[in-house]
């Protein structure tokens, strides 16, 4: 009879550690992070996996932006901000896609023959510790 509440005590024990290790992430970018410009907007798309049993991941995405003039001049501080967008996306099988565009908007506005220059791209999802930086330009 012992032997058996033994056996049984083990087996629940090993189940109960098995699931917990099935349900806890590990939560990381995978494949790469693509950064595409059109214009003065830039998309951020990747993949996020390692997620485990959760519904959905919340990603910001952060942007330096620079009116630059034909002399490839420095601009004054009034010629560079910085932007972000952030979204939630649905978790699969512990993996999430995202893909967010981030608009530069400046106040005059950034047109010929001054050009946008992006820089220092940053994608997080603050929930899971995960933080990934690309100096530029683009």
């Amino acid at each position: 009879m012992q032997r058996s509440l033994r056996i049984l005590v083990a087996a629940l024990a090993i189940l109960v550690l098995s699931a917990q290790g099935a349900l806890a992430g590990s939560p990381h970018f995978v494949g790469g992070i693509s950064i595409e410009r059109d214009g003065n907007s830039l998309t951020v798309s990747g993949k996020i996996a390692g997620l485990g049993n959760e519904t959905q991941v919340h990603v910001v995405v952060t942007v330096s932006a620079e009116c630059i003039n034909p002399g490839s001049k420095k601009p004054q501080a009034e010629n560079k901000e910085s932007f972000s967008t952030e979204g939630t996306f649905p978790v699969q099988n512990g993996k999430a896609e995202f893909s967010l565009t981030v608009t530069a908007t400046f106040q005059p506005n950034c047109s010929g023959p001054m050009t946008i220059v992006f820089s220092d791209v940053t994608v997080s999802d603050a929930e899971h510790g995960l933080s990934a930086t690309f100096a530029g330009p683009f």
